[in-house]
């Protein structure tokens, strides 16, 4: 069990909040339903389906125990807009990255609902744990989607739990239980799985996408930079490649969803493409390391793995 303020999580698992609609009511309740801290990925939904989501999934929780977060990208247009929004659905926690917010704590406060920060060095770390946070999230540059550095969670995860007094989950390479436990034994408090969790029946993404992560061989996952102007790792494809060769088409239209783009091309549209089966068109985002994943398991099977390396 671990402690986020006054909130009790039975299991140290948080499952990464994965946009664009990856991570929705479903995924995040059956997590929470097995102890851990399920999450909707709010960027880029609107306020009325964020709220919806959220309900939908406070009404699929059955089980005590786990705890229901969102997760929203600080680059996103409406990233305020959607923290109250959260706070009004009094969601358990909020976790944000992809850029800093100092203002969240000031709009959280009183409200019971707990501010998870995504850091990837200790300076940010301690300004979190002064600000206010109940917990942060340490990222790696081998982890999923948009990324805050280039160093993996290896190489920064263990400075950063030894420095700061409030929870601390790794976040970035946690595929098998074996990764868990290498974490763990870095000094965090529990962890934080994104690509493990693609791959679970439960995720709410065509089937091809969950394919292309077991079929992935080591190598298959590359980096390259988004339009919102951060580096991102994902799944090689026709698409990327695109990218990553400067020669992405550029977008028809733009509901400027994020607060800087690159204009390049729609990493918006492209990642739904890419959670539709869309291989020559969409962008499929990956752990550097999700070429471990071989199998498309249940969310209970994977917490039933998981679960040894937290047995006190």
């Amino acid at each position: 069990m671990v402690k986020i303020g006054d909130l009790s999580i039975k299991t140290p698992i948080i499952q990464g909040g994965m946009a664009i609609r990856v991570s929705m009511a479903k995924l995040a309740a059956s997590v929470a339903n097995e102890g851990g801290l399920g999450v909707i990925a709010g960027t880029t939904l609107s306020i009325e389906e964020l709220k919806s989501e959220i309900k939908k999934a406070r009404d699929m929780i059955v089980n005590k125990g786990g705890a229901l977060g969102v997760n929203i990208m600080y680059a996103a247009t409406n990233f305020m807009e959607l923290v109250k929004a959260s706070i009004e659905e009094k969601v358990d926690v909020i976790i944000f990255g992809a850029g800093f917010s100092r203002d969240i704590f000031e709009v959280a406060k009183g409200t019971g609902v707990k501010i998870v920060p995504i850091v990837s060095t200790l300076k940010l770390a301690k300004i979190s744990q002064k600000l206010g946070a109940d917990a942060i999230v340490v990222e790696g540059g081998n982890a999923g989607g948009h990324l805050g550095t280039d160093l993996d969670s290896w190489d920064i995860v263990e400075d950063i739990a030894k420095n700061i007094d409030i929870p601390v989950f790794g976040a970035g390479g946690v595929i098998t239980p074996e990764d868990a436990q290498r974490m763990m034994n870095l000094g965090v408090s529990g962890v934080q799985m994104g690509s493990r969790f693609v791959a679970s029946e439960e995720c709410e993404i065509d089937r091809k996408f969950k394919e292309m992560y077991i079929n992935a061989k080591e190598g298959d996952i590359v980096r390259m930079m988004s339009s919102a102007g951060l580096p991102a790792n994902a799944i090689i494809s026709p698409f990327v490649e695109k990218i990553r060769e400067d020669r992405a088409d550029r977008p028809t239209k733009c509901i400027k969803c994020l607060k800087k783009c690159t204009y390049k091309f729609c990493v918006n549209e492209r990642l739904v493409r890419g959670h539709s089966g869309d291989f020559e068109g969409g962008i499929f985002f990956a752990g550097k390391d999700a070429w471990k994943i071989n199998e498309i398991l249940s969310v209970k099977e994977i917490f039933d793995r998981f679960k040894k390396v937290f047995k006190e």
